[in-house]
């Protein structure tokens, strides 16, 4: 598996700068949060920015995943607004059409999977129905990745419609598409007491196109930095590598940008000595 760092921690750094960054540092993957600075529809430049990314990544060696979580993008007014389940068809509309870009751009970037997540069930909806519009606008993304010959990493997400790998299951039972893969957060498997957690990375082995990882402590739904949890991380890293997962290990701490650049080392330091043990006991990564 390869480290690597996502975009949302650094979002006080211009892109080129926070990049440079991280190849310093020694992380060989990244997770683009496409976002404002960062390969943004909404910049008239943003296909050069693209060509950019590319050159980069390929100078230094590093791969990449997509993700679709930025804030405020879509909506300045209303956080991760609008969803896939949001009650106004072209409100929903908007967010496919965002996902679908981010596919085009993953495509370009050669990444290894474009990440999405459900959003949060609106009031007076209920479960079912909920899910039955989630799914006719995941067929159409879904659709759409496989002409594109893309994964689509679905991340169960605390407090969203699909918060946990129990609900991810039932998800896929309503899906068919060989591009429905999972893009599997450590810390939400601990938070929701999804444990112990290398059971469900074993279980899911076999969809998982992407990995988040930070700390986090039971019950509370906030990312932060290594050791200041409760996450024993060894016994994770090992069960990745058991069950032969290659990508990114991406360390995701979107509210440390402020202190990105003493936060980018550190979570190196922490996770690189737990891989150079693997291979020193002869555990080929």
């Amino acid at each position: 598996m390869i480290i690597g760092y996502n975009t949302n921690g650094l979002s006080n750094h211009i892109a080129k700068d926070g990049l440079e960054l991280l190849a310093k540092t020694g992380y060989k993957s990244v997770a683009i949060t496409i976002d404002h600075g960062w390969l943004s529809p909404r910049d008239p430049a943003a296909d050069i920015q693209v060509q950019q990314f590319k050159h980069f990544f390929q100078q230094h060696q590093i791969s990449n995943v997509i993700e679709t979580g930025a804030r405020f993008l879509l909506n300045p007014e209303s956080k991760h607004s609008p969803t896939l389940l949001d009650p106004d068809p072209n409100q929903s509309q908007k967010r496919i059409d965002f996902i679908k870009y981010c596919i085009d751009v993953g495509v370009e970037l050669d990444s290894d999977c474009v990440s999405i997540w459900s959003g949060i069930k609106p009031q007076g909806l209920s479960f079912d129905a909920a899910m039955d519009r989630l799914v006719k606008n995941l067929e159409t993304v879904l659709r759409y990745a496989e002409s594109r010959e893309i994964d689509i990493g679905f991340e169960p997400e605390p407090g969203m419609l699909i918060d946990t790998t129990g609900r991810y299951e039932r998800l896929t039972h309503l899906l068919d598409s060989p591009r429905m893969k999972m893009t599997l957060d450590i810390g939400h498997l601990f938070c929701l007491s999804e444990i112990p957690i290398a059971n469900y990375i074993e279980k899911w082995a076999d969809r998982i196109v992407n990995v988040h990882i930070e700390d986090m402590k039971s019950g509370v739904h906030e990312h932060l930095k290594f050791g200041d949890g409760q996450i024993h991380f060894p016994p994770v890293i090992e069960s990745l590598n058991r069950c032969g997962y290659k990508g990114g290990l991406h360390v995701e701490l979107s509210r440390h940008s402020h202190d990105a650049a003493n936060v980018v080392r550190q979570s190196y330091d922490f996770l690189n000595p737990i891989i150079q043990d693997l291979l020193e006991n002869d555990k080929p990564l």
